[in-house]
C-alpha cells in the first residue's frame, strides 16, 4: 500500500511562485518584490485587543459562522464603505482567511464536472480549487489593451455562457487593474442572462487608488446570486491572523457553513477579537498604509517606464505587471534576475491566460529596497 495522490490531486502542479522563493530563501541578499503581503505590521489597537484577548482567557471555540458583535461590526464596516447591506446573523460567515471562503464556495457549488469560469491573470488559488472539488477550469483570457479588466466580449469568446459560475478578483492580484461599476454593468448582465453564479474576491477593495471601490454584489439582480470574499489580510495587514470572510444569502451561507462546520469549526478567536477592534478603531491606520502603498504605486510605475519595460497604470492592490524586455521570456528574465541581481518577482505565467510576457512585481516593501531593486532591475535590462 502506497500514498498515491488523488487524481484530483495529480492534476494541480506545485505553485509556480514557490520555486523563486525557495531560491531566495537560500542567500541574504535578495530582494522581494514577490511576496503578496503588507510589510506593515498590524495595527497596534488591534494587537492590544488581541493579546487583551489571550490575558482575560478567551481561547475557546466561538459560535460556528463567526462571534456575533464581529458579524455586526462586518455588516456595519460593509455597508458604510462598499454600500453593501448583509445581515450579520444570516448572512456573513467569518472564515480562516478569504482563501477559506474561496474554497468553501467552490466546494460548497460546484459539481463535478461542472465549468467555473476564471478571469485572467487571476490569483493563483482558483484553478486548484477548482479542481479539487472536482469541477473544469474554464479560462476567460484578460487584455492589457483593456487594463486587465473583465469584459462581456472575453466572456462570450471564452464560451464563458457554458459555464456555471464565474470567479474574478478586482482590484486585481497580480495586474493591479480595477473595474468602475459602469465596467462591471455588461458584467453582471452577462451573469443573469446565462444564469451564472459569481464569486467576487474583493479582498484588495480597500486599496483602490483612482475613485471608490465598486462591487457586484450592488448591481441589480446581482445580490441574490453572489458570494462576494473580503478579509483582513492586505488592508488591515493581518495576513498570520487568518481571517476573512464571506458575504452572501442566506441560504448560500448556510450551505458554506456546513462545510466549514465540519472541517475549519471556526476562524482563530484572537484573530476575531482583533478583527472587531481593526473595524472599530484603525480606519486612520488603514488610510496611512494605503497612502504609503498609492506613493510607492506612482514611484514603481514611473521607474519602470524609465527603465523602456511598458507598464499599463496600475489603480489597485499593491502589484504592477510590466511587460519584460523584447526577446525575453517572463520566467528566465524572472530567473536570472533572482539569481544575477538578487531581485524576486513572479512571472506573469503563472497567473494563467493573458501574463505571458509580464512580471508580478509587489511594492509592499519599503521606498529605500524599492529603490534598490528598481536600480538592479535598470542596471539589469540595461546589461543585456
Amino acid at each position: 500500500m502506497s500514498f498515491e495522490p488523488a487524481g484530483r490531486v495529480r492534476e494541480v502542479p506545485p505553485s509556480g511562485i514557490r520555486r523563486f522563493f525557495e531560491i531566495a530563501e537560500e542567500r541574504d541578499d535578495v530582494i522581494s518584490l514577490g511576496v503578496g503581503e503588507p510589510d506593515f505590521a498590524t495595527p497596534w489597537a488591534a494587537r492590544e485587543a488581541a493579546i487583551d484577548s489571550l490575558e482575560r482567557g478567551r481561547t475557546s471555540y466561538t459560535a460556528n459562522r463567526g462571534m456575533a458583535d464581529l458579524r455586526a461590526a462586518i455588516s456595519g464596516y460593509v455597508a458604510d464603505r462598499f454600500d453593501l447591506s448583509y445581515d450579520a446573523s444570516e448572512e456573513i460567515l467569518v472564515t480562516a482567511g478569504a482563501s477559506e471562503a474561496v474554497d468553501l464556495a467552490f466546494r460548497a457549488f460546484v459539481d463535478p464536472g461542472d465549468r467555473v469560469a476564471v478571469a485572467q491573470p487571476s490569483y493563483i488559488s482558483y484553478e486548484p480549487g477548482i479542481t479539487f472539488a472536482g469541477g473544469d477550469v474554464l479560462p476567460v483570457a484578460t487584455r492589457e489593451a483593456d487594463e486587465f479588466r473583465l469584459t462581456r466580449e472575453a466572456l462570450a469568446e471564452a464560451g464563458a455562457e457554458e459555464a456555471e459560475a464565474l470567479v474574478y478578483c478586482y482590484p486585481n492580484n497580480p495586474t493591479g487593474a480595477v473595474m468602475s461599476r459602469e465596467q462591471l454593468e455588461p458584467i453582471a448582465d452577462f451573469a443573469r442572462e446565462h444564469d451564472l453564479l459569481v464569486f467576487a474576491d474583493e479582498i484588495y477593495a480597500e486599496l483602490t487608488y483612482d475613485g471608490e471601490h465598486a462591487s457586484i454584489a450592488t448591481l441589480p439582480g446581482m445580490r441574490e446570486r453572489t458570494v462576494v470574499f473580503n478579509g483582513f489580510s492586505k488592508a488591515h495587514a493581518m495576513t498570520g491572523l487568518r481571517l476573512g470572510y464571506a458575504l452572501a444569502p442566506a441560504e448560500a451561507i448556510g450551505t458554506m457553513n456546513r462545510i466549514h462546520q465540519y472541517t475549519m469549526l471556526s476562524a482563530p478567536t484572537t484573530a476575531q477579537y482583533a478583527a472587531i477592534e481593526a473595524i472599530e478603531s484603525c480606519a486612520g491606520d488603514v488610510r496611512e498604509m494605503v497612502e504609503q502603498y498609492d506613493r510607492r504605486r506612482r514611484f514603481v510605475l514611473a521607474r519602470f517606464e524609465e527603465i523602456g519595460m511598458p507598464c499599463f497604470e496600475a489603480r489597485g492592490a499593491f502589484y504592477v505587471f510590466p511587460q519584460v524586455p523584447e526577446g525575453w521570456d517572463a520566467d528566465t528574465f524572472a530567473e536570472e534576475l533572482l539569481t544575477e541581481h538578487g531581485v524576486a518577482v513572479v512571472p506573469g505565467s503563472v497567473f494563467g491566460s493573458g501574463g505571458d510576457g509580464h512580471l508580478r512585481v509587489s511594492y509592499a516593501t519599503g521606498m529605500e529596497e524599492l529603490r534598490e531593486a528598481l536600480a538592479r532591475i535598470e542596471r539589469f535590462v540595461g546589461g543585456r
